[in-house]
């Protein structure tokens, strides 16, 4: 299954203020209760390089912490990651809350990369948030992972000043025509 990703293309965006939009998003996102932990990581030039800086921040609930980390690492050319988990539901042998990672990124205007986003989340995988015929009992569990997802972006949606969000993943496929698929229990093509 792919993964699911939000990426965000910001009226005005440049080096100066993008640490604020990072501040943003990272205080809309509901960090784990069951992991709070949060990762920050400096990218230099493209992913193909090597992680120029990183630092954990065990039981950090808020990002301050993170974003004074990003304030030395600076520059026009870098991307910040933060690795943050969210509680969803999850099937092993049965139901349950349990914290999954997330990986939030904000590109500076001379990061290499494929798209022209500004900010991203790497939501995980996709199978999270669509019902299956496989799932079973798991149809409200889902439903309340689509509603946390659906909370995050309307909440990012208000708070950021986005030209154009786009909810995708890897394999570039329509998200929101999975979902309608897997509603109406069609199977979905992989």
């Amino acid at each position: 299954m792919d993964r699911l990703f939000v990426s965000y293309w910001l009226r005005g965006a440049s080096e100066a203020n993008l640490l604020r939009h990072v501040e943003t998003a990272l205080g809309l996102f509901p960090v784990s209760r069951l992991s709070p932990v949060l990762v920050g990581r400096v990218w230099g030039v493209s992913f193909s390089e090597p992680v120029l800086a990183e630092q954990p921040f065990p039981g950090a609930s808020d990002g301050q912490p993170v974003l004074d980390f990003f304030k030395e690492h600076r520059g026009p050319d870098v991307a910040f990651e933060v690795e943050a988990r969210w509680d969803l539901w999850q099937r092993d042998s049965e139901w349950k809350l349990a914290p999954l990672p997330v990986s939030l990124f904000a590109f500076a205007p001379r990061f290499e990369r494929s798209d022209s986003d500004q900010l991203r989340f790497e939501l995980g995988p996709e199978l999270h948030f669509l019902p299956s015929p496989d799932s079973a009992g798991g149809g409200r569990m889902i439903e309340g992972n689509v509603r946390s997802l659906l909370k995050l972006v309307h909440d990012l949606d208000d708070a950021l000043p986005a030209e154009r969000r786009q909810l995708w993943t890897d394999s570039a496929a329509n998200f929101a025509e999975r979902l309608e698929q897997a509603m109406r229990g069609e199977a979905l093509d992989e």
